[in-house]
């Protein structure tokens, strides 16, 4: 039985999916009426506010209010008119994946109302759309949509929410041939600040749709989703792994493959400092490594071509082969489940000798830094041409989005891994473009890093019109 790029990683299987609710059509008539308000429903019920990874910081900070975990659309639409009549300002949260950046301000006068009770996965294998409720994780969906031979355009990590992914942008193993995951959102069902419940698509509230594919919870609370699907049975994928101090020329031949490189090829470049663990595989037990991590969209003779060049670079570990496409949700190995950790990111251009010389010489610093990771994210093909009606966040200018992750599991862990992280951000700052990508931003930045000018204009008209009281408190803010 196939046990995944991981388990030939690692010798050790990879765990079943979690359980997920899977409906073929049906129709869920709560998220589908966008019109009208329900004044006479009671607010939602206000339970227990869960703490996010940056717990320690919140402590020095004024609590949020209690929010509610409403169950349908409808709680929501309740929930945040009973938050309006408090004069509380609104967070929408599905999963608390990547909570930095909210709680880093202030949240005092605040009302959270998490999502992640609408988990509703549906998949119509016929059209080819998926409609997933906004508390739904990435894993599930993969998981549904692969029983009929389609893949949606997920992340690197099964336990990410799908709705902070896809309206923040969602660059995936199949972005430089399709694109952004935002840029395949076919309709958005949302409550605005004023209790509405809403369906924005290309036929209604146009201006709304274009601004959620890319502008995140600047809007209203998100309550479903529905995007495009593809017929994507499997890929060429897998890892190449090199000891660290070979870093250095895998990544000048990285760097030069990636600038020809077709678009049916997504990769990315990582340093990793492994911790000496146990539960560490012994081969990568408190070692640091070069790793070059991807999919390719084709036959397993088009794959062995397109990786060629890379091979040639004598990799001690090479993982690449046919792998379901359920299983590349599980490629890159994030940890699942709440990990406390602190990074950096921006996008970047093309490197060159010194960037390269300035990468590795701060990224492979051992895991006695903190510093886990160093990750260069590859971007062209289509990801870097603007999609025709793909939304705000159209495509990323760019040769790699940059992050970088340590571990903050004590205070002093924190403490090395913030001077880890934002070291290693400052020395690449000649390369950097001076955008962001705001999915991988884990602390607070300006929004309008990640638009053009005249985006960034838009994308503020359209706020002042759904939103002209500023309700809504997003992880980056529109200011």
């Amino acid at each position: 039985m196939y046990q995944g790029a991981a388990a030939r990683l690692c010798g050790e299987a990879i765990d079943p999916p979690r359980r997920y609710t899977h409906v073929h059509r049906h129709h869920h008539p709560t998220d589908h009426e966008p019109l009208g308000r329900e004044r006479n429903r009671p607010p939602a019920r206000r339970p227990r506010v869960r703490r996010g990874p940056h717990a320690l910081e919140r402590r020095r900070r004024p609590a949020p209010r209690r929010g509610g975990e409403p169950r349908t659309a409808r709680d929501v639409a309740a929930a945040v008119r009973s938050a309006r009549r408090a004069g509380l300002r609104i967070a929408a949260q599905s999963t608390g994946h990547n909570a930095g950046p909210l709680a880093e301000q202030d949240l005092s006068d605040v009302m959270i109302i998490r999502t992640g009770a609408l988990n509703e996965v549906t998949i119509d294998p016929e059209l080819g759309i998926a409609r997933v409720g906004a508390g739904s994780i990435w894993d599930p969906v993969v998981a549904a949509a692969g029983e009929h031979g389609l893949a949606a355009l997920h992340g690197s990590s099964p336990d990410v929410g799908v709705a902070g992914y896809s309206l923040g942008g969602g660059l995936g193993w199949y972005a430089r041939k399709l694109g952004l995951q935002a840029n395949n959102l076919t309709a958005v069902v949302m409550v605005t600040p004023d209790g509405d419940l809403v369906r924005a698509d290309e036929h209604e509230n146009g201006d709304l749709f274009w601004a959620l594919r890319g502008g995140g919870g600047n809007f209203g609370v998100v309550t479903a989703l529905e995007f495009r699907l593809h017929p994507i049975e499997s890929a060429y994928a897998g890892w190449l792994v090199w000891d660290v101090t070979r870093a250095h020329d895998v990544l000048r031949g990285y760097e030069e493959w990636a600038a020809g490189a077709p678009d049916e090829v997504s990769t990315s470049f990582r340093i990793l400092n492994v911790p000496p663990l146990p539960e560490v595989p012994e081969p990568f037990r408190g070692r640091s490594l070069a790793v070059i991590d991807g999919a390719v969209l084709g036959s397993d003779e088009y794959g062995a071509d397109v990786l060629q060049a890379l091979r040639a670079l004598r990799p001690e570990m090479d993982t690449f082969g046919r792998m379901p496409a359920p299983a590349l949700a599980r490629l890159h190995m994030d940890p699942e489940g709440p990990t406390p950790a602190v990074g950096t990111s921006t996008v970047l251009g093309r490197l060159g000798e010194a960037g390269i010389e300035t990468f590795v010489e701060a990224a492979g610093v051992g895991p006695q830094s903190g510093l886990i990771m160093a990750e260069l994210r590859q971007l062209g093909g289509a990801v870097g041409r603007p999609a025709i009606g793909g939304g705000a966040l159209s495509h990323i200018e760019g040769d790699y989005v940059f992050m970088s992750v340590g571990i903050a599991a004590t205070p002093e862990l924190a403490a090395a891994s913030h001077t880890a992280t934002h070291g290693l951000l400052a020395a690449l700052e000649p390369w950097s473009t001076g955008r962001n990508y705001l999915n991988f931003a884990e602390s607070r930045v300006e929004a309008g890093t990640a638009f053009d000018t005249d985006q960034l204009d838009l994308l503020r008209a359209v706020r002042a019109a759904y939103d002209p009281d500023e309700v809504m408190v997003a992880n980056h803010r529109l200011s």
